[in-house]
């Protein structure tokens, strides 16, 4: 009597979790960037540079090494592997060659988002966040667009990757789509509102002149400010790039995220082997052997597999 030795296929996993470690760098990442576009919310932004002329060099410079912690914390913990970093650059170079054919965000056209957000729901979290950085900073030297709002533009877009990997897990089909286009639109505008704060307290309310309804006035309380800054989106980006950017990212996920989404998918379905031990057969004296677990990463969805040896 032979023993029963089983190769099971584990369930699907759609995106990879995110160990401790990429938490802490993405977290103190987030904090660095986010406490660089609202500092003037909190302390007077008075007699600096202009939009950030002078400390976005600095913020540029912090964030690499945290891209770069996060980038091993992921090989270290399994997020990433030889074939999703592979992915990860080719995804980084379409997206930036595919931005400036579409006009670079003109007109609130925007193709960066679309594969930003596939890529995040396909490889996780991690992978999203990173695919932020490297889309904006691949698109910025292709068309030379090199400047002081670069590192907020990377911030910004990474959030928007992270976002999409950590949506709920268990949905597919059509409703998983409508999922990622209400994602696409959100993001679309909260995009151009931490983009308006980049600038907003800059370009008004540091000289000393007369206040407007929509300046930033430098000492304010904070929600005095929050005010001012919301009108001033609303008037001045909600109704126009803002609602391009959600339009054309909501048509392009509704009309190709499916298939886009399942090549993605495909590519990140990496197996592996893990030492399990079958159960030993009630009829069989002899101990149970190891055997082979091989688990795939596609998000397919479906349910375990056994398979005799």
């Amino acid at each position: 009597m032979r023993a029963d030795t089983t190769i099971e296929a584990a369930a699907p996993e759609i995106g990879v979790k995110l160990g401790a470690r990429s938490w802490v760098v993405i977290v103190l990442s987030s904090a660095l960037g986010f406490f660089a576009l609202a500092w003037p919310l909190i302390i007077p932004a008075v007699g600096v540079a202009p939009q950030h002329a002078t400390d976005a060099p600095f913020v540029f410079a912090a964030m690499l090494p945290l891209i770069l912690l996060l980038v091993g914390a992921q090989l270290s913990e399994g997020g990433l592997d030889a074939r999703s970093l592979a992915v990860l650059g080719v995804m980084s170079a379409m997206n930036a060659a595919l931005r400036p054919v579409l006009g670079v965000g003109t007109a609130g056209i925007e193709s960066v988002f679309f594969l930003l957000i596939l890529g995040g729901r396909a490889f996780g979290p991690g992978f999203g966040y990173l695919l932020g950085f490297t889309s904006m900073f691949a698109s910025a030297l292709l068309t030379a667009g090199v400047g002081p709002w670069l590192p907020f533009q990377m911030m910004c877009a990474a959030w928007v990757g992270l976002a999409a990997g950590l949506l709920p897990k268990r949905v597919g089909g059509k409703t998983e789509i409508a999922m990622l286009c209400a994602l696409g639109v959100l993001a679309a505008y909260a995009y151009g509102m931490m983009m308006n704060l980049w600038f907003w307290p800059f370009i008004s309310g540091t000289d000393g002149g007369a206040l407007g309804s929509l300046d930033y006035a430098p000492g304010a309380p904070l929600t005095e400010n929050l005010v001012r800054f919301g009108w001033f989106t609303l008037i001045t980006s909600t109704g126009g790039w803002d609602t391009g950017r959600a339009v054309t990212t909501a048509l392009a996920l509704a009309l190709l995220g499916r298939p886009v989404l399942t090549v993605l998918r495909r590519a990140s379905g990496m197996g592996r082997v893990v030492r399990t031990v079958a159960p030993a057969s009630p009829s069989s004296p002899n101990p149970p052997e190891p055997v082979g677990r091989v688990g795939a990463r596609d998000g397919s969805g479906g349910t375990p597999a056994t398979m005799d040896a």
